[in-house]
């Protein structure tokens, strides 16, 4: 193992609230920046990972998915403890797990989901300040559940596509969109093949016009079809959102991730 290398998988969790998102960039603090930092002081040799899905600035990661190679032998609980150690408080590795060679943390996944947090109350949040998205005005979730039921399937979801997306093609296909309310924190929950850019957040700002009244659930579907971003809502803020999880087929035995938030 030590001489053709081994490929690792390993599960993190972190806060995106300090950091200018996923991917390495010249000067801000970046994740990737920060795990690779870990990871290279327990390999002893620079280590670049790939990851199942990027996040942009703010948001946050319940068990995101990345993987690297390293000729060095070391056992699982180093690579979780031993980075653990190197790595500030807003990131923590949950598990590793040695892979095949022919396993990609992007490629070989066959779903994502995120959670979207919406805080739904008059007075401000303090605890969740950053971890939540904070909507003072009523929302009705049922109208909000019911329009979301018109956006799934597969679809060109260019009208919910950020202009700086670089994917090939807009078609993607949502699996789910369900929303839940506990008290005054309503949580929904998305799954898809894959997301295009700043996706999830333009179909809860779309969605939200809805729960606000502003727009009838039929709306959406207008938006949907038009194919035109300028029709739908606001990009909806980075605080609530939440990387959640990955399907991977059951050959790569890829652990799953519970969450005491999420």
């Amino acid at each position: 193992m030590g001489l053709v290398g081994q490929r690792w998988a390993l599960g993190v969790e972190y806060d995106g609230s300090g950091f200018a998102g996923w991917q390495l960039q010249d000067g801000p603090r970046t994740v990737q920046g920060v795990l690779e930092g870990a990871l290279a002081a327990i390999a002893g040799h620079p280590i670049r990972v790939s990851v199942a899905g990027r996040t942009d600035a703010g948001v946050h990661a319940l068990c995101q998915v990345l993987h690297f190679d390293s000729s060095v032998v070391r056992p699982e609980i180093a690579w979780v403890r031993g980075s653990n150690r190197f790595l500030p408080r807003e990131i923590a590795v949950r598990w590793a797990k040695p892979v095949p060679q022919d396993f990609h943390a992007r490629f070989s996944a066959t779903g994502r989901s995120y959670r979207y947090l919406i805080l739904n109350r008059q007075e401000r949040p303090a605890l969740a300040a950053g971890r939540v998205t904070w909507v003072p005005q009523p929302l009705d979730h049922r109208a909000m559940q019911e329009a979301s039921s018109l956006l799934l399937g597969t679809h060109d979801f260019s009208a919910f596509r950020a202009s700086a997306c670089q994917a090939k093609s807009p078609v993607r296909s949502l699996r789910r969109l369900d929303l839940e309310r506990r008290d005054d924190l309503l949580i929904a929950t998305v799954e898809a093949n894959a997301f295009l850019h700043h996706m999830v957040r333009n179909l809860i700002g779309t969605l939200l016009f809805v729960g606000r009244g502003e727009r009838p659930p039929g709306w959406v579907a207008e938006v949907l079809a038009s194919c035109d971003r300028r029709l739908a809502g606001a990009t909806a803020p980075a605080d609530g959102l939440y990387f959640h999880s990955v399907s991977y087929p059951q050959i790569y035995r890829i652990p799953s991730c519970s969450g005491i938030f999420v």
